[in-house]
Parts: structure tokens; sequence; C-alpha cells
């Protein structure tokens, strides 16, 4: 039977595993959690995921499709089983739930782990992680492996990052935010404690909120300025509250897909072979695909009426100077490896 989730698919792609993101109650969940830990060996080995995603969202979608490589390169003998859109766990209980082994894998993004781990803010530093040559060599760099260390030291072992943005855009509704000047006096959506210290170094004051809040908050005026990644700047609708934006290689976001090592370690090799590869081509896919669905955000955007400018090198450059100094200090002194990881992305 077709899910709404298969349509997104053309005919030769669709995955041809159940895709349980937005079809189980919570009750029909804890049905699954017995199910799978009570799974005859002679069953298929079960891998449910948990993400928090919404289905139209393109890191989403990836995830489907590593699904349906899993089930049909394993033959059917992995059977996975996703769980969308905070269906099983919220996004902050994805980490313990998998270090736990309550559930198999779940994806996660890379700001998520806040003071838990924070050489994961490397890649939102502003202006430092957003070249595309530097994202391309990130797959088994020294830098992933260090990231990948501080993973499994949490009780979780990462199998693929997946590129999600580093096209940033900073909206508004009464002049366009272009030069750093323009930043002052603005009340501006926040990411985290760290980056924020770049827009304040700008004059902004940050108010920190999740992605849900922040159009209600741009209607209403409690904030003057969004600051999201172009593709949800679209799909959030910002285009009807806000007339302006100015995209801009401001920092990158990652989610990340990990797994339970017990879970892992006790896959038979041929198995976790393919787990691996599929995870891989996920991962080596999202680049392209992340950088189609950004030009198109920018397109839509401009279709819907926005006045959209995208920064010159010149302009992200001024940008940097301002922004980055503060974040890179902040950065370095959170943790004793901070500053041998900034080495590391340097390197790349």
């Amino acid at each position: 039977m077709t899910t709404p989730a298969d349509t997104r698919w053309p005919a030769a792609k669709r995955p041809l595993r159940k895709h349980l993101a937005g079809l189980l109650s919570a009750a029909a969940f804890a049905v699954a959690l017995v199910a799978g830990q009570g799974a005859d060996a002679a069953d298929p080995v079960v891998m449910r995921i948990s993400h928090q995603l919404p289905p139209a969202h393109h890191i989403a979608q990836l995830i489907d499709q590593f699904a349906a490589d899993v089930e049909a390169k394993s033959n059917g003998a992995i059977d996975v089983q996703i769980f969308g859109a905070e269906q099983a766990y919220k996004a902050n209980q994805n980490h313990p739930a998998v270090a736990r082994g309550q559930v198999e894998a779940a994806v996660s993004t890379n700001f998520q782990w806040g003071n838990t781990i924070p050489e994961m803010n490397v890649v939102t530093l502003p202006y430092f992680f957003t070249k595309l040559e530097r994202i391309k060599k990130f797959p088994g760099s020294p830098a992933e492996e260090l990231l990948d260390q501080k993973l499994l030291e949490k009780g979780v072992h990462n199998i693929a990052w997946f590129y999600t943005t580093r096209q940033s855009i900073f909206t508004s509704a009464a002049k366009p935010l272009v030069a750093v000047d323009d930043f002052k006096g603005i009340k501006i959506r926040g990411l985290n404690k760290l980056v924020d210290e770049g827009l304040i170094a700008a004059g902004a004051a940050p108010a920190a909120m999740p992605g849900s809040e922040v159009y209600q908050a741009l209607q209403t005026g409690v904030i003057d300025a969004g600051l999201t990644d172009v593709s949800a700047a679209y799909s959030r609708r910002f285009y009807e509250v806000q007339k302006y934006g100015t995209v801009s290689p401001f920092f990158s976001v990652y989610f990340h897909l990990y797994v339970n090592p017990s879970w892992y370690d006790g896959l038979a090799p041929e198995l976790r072979k393919v787990v691996d590869d599929a995870a891989q081509s996920a991962e080596a896919a999202s680049i392209p695909l992340t950088e189609k669905t950004a030009e198109d955000a920018i397109r839509q955007l401009q279709e819907k009426g926005m006045t959209i400018h995208v920064q010159t090198p010149e302009e992200a450059a001024a940008f940097e100077a301002v922004m980055q100094p503060p974040v890179m200090e902040a950065f370095k002194a959170s943790s004793p490896d901070a500053a041998k990881l900034v080495d590391l992305v340097n390197a790349l």
C-alpha cells in the first residue's frame, strides 16, 4: 500500500517499507517498542529511527531513502521503521532513548547537543564552515572523527552526517538588513547562546525561541527580524509576515544519524555493511540535495513577493569581521578540544 510519504518519490524510487511518521499514535509506538524487543531471532532485524522533522523536509525524505536502501540491499533482513515529526520522542529525548536502547536509531541536529558536546557547535560558528569545498571534505576527515568519538563517549555510534544548510536568511518587515549597522537595536530570533554573541556584537538583541514560534513572533511584533535557513523561511511562510530577506552564508547546520552501539555491534557483518553503505550514500546525497533545495527556496520566496538580497563576498567579509571573533573566542573556551577542532576544520 502506498502511504502519503511514498507519493513524494518517483514510482521507481518509492520506499518499499512501512513509513510510520505521522501514522502511529504514542500507544501504537509502545506496541511497536514491545514487539521490537521481543522479536524472534528468525524475524527481520528491526531498526526504528526517531526524528523531529516533518515529512516534507528534504532531510526527512533523505532518511526515507536511506530506509528504502537498507531494506532493499538487505533483502528484507532489516525492517526499518521511521517515527518522524516527534511521533516517538521529542527532539531532546532522542539521544537518551538511543543510548539506553529504547530505540535503535535517531536523527538530531548538531546544535541540539548544547553544552553536552560543545564541539558540535563548530559548524555554526559564523562564516566558518560554509564554504562548499570544506563541506565536501568533512566526511571521513579527522574533524569528523573527533566529533564521532565525542558522540560515542555519550553512548551513541554516529553513522552519517546529513548536511542541511549553509544558506541562512535574515528576514525583516520594516527595512532590509544589508549592512552590519542595520542590526543595531533590532530584536531578532537567536540560535543559541554561543552564536548569539555574534548578533550581539552587531548591535542586535537576540531572543531564543524554537522555529515553530518564530512566525507568530514576527507577526505580532515580539521580534523585528527572523533568522533561519532559506528552506525553512519558505516552508514556514515567512513571506506572509516579512517583506525583506538577506541571504547569507552565516552558519551551517547538520542533522546526523546515530545508532545504539550494542545494536550496531550485534548486527551480522553483512548487515552492518548494508547499514554503513546506505548511510554513506545518504550522506553524499545530502550535499547536492541541500544545495538545490536552497536554490529553489530563494526563487520561491521571490515568487511569493519577498525582496531578496544575496550577500556579496565583500558584504559577507564585513559581517564575518564583526560577528565571528566573539563567537570563535567563546567556542575555543568551551572545551579542551575546541581549539584542536578549529585547526582540523581549517585544514579541510
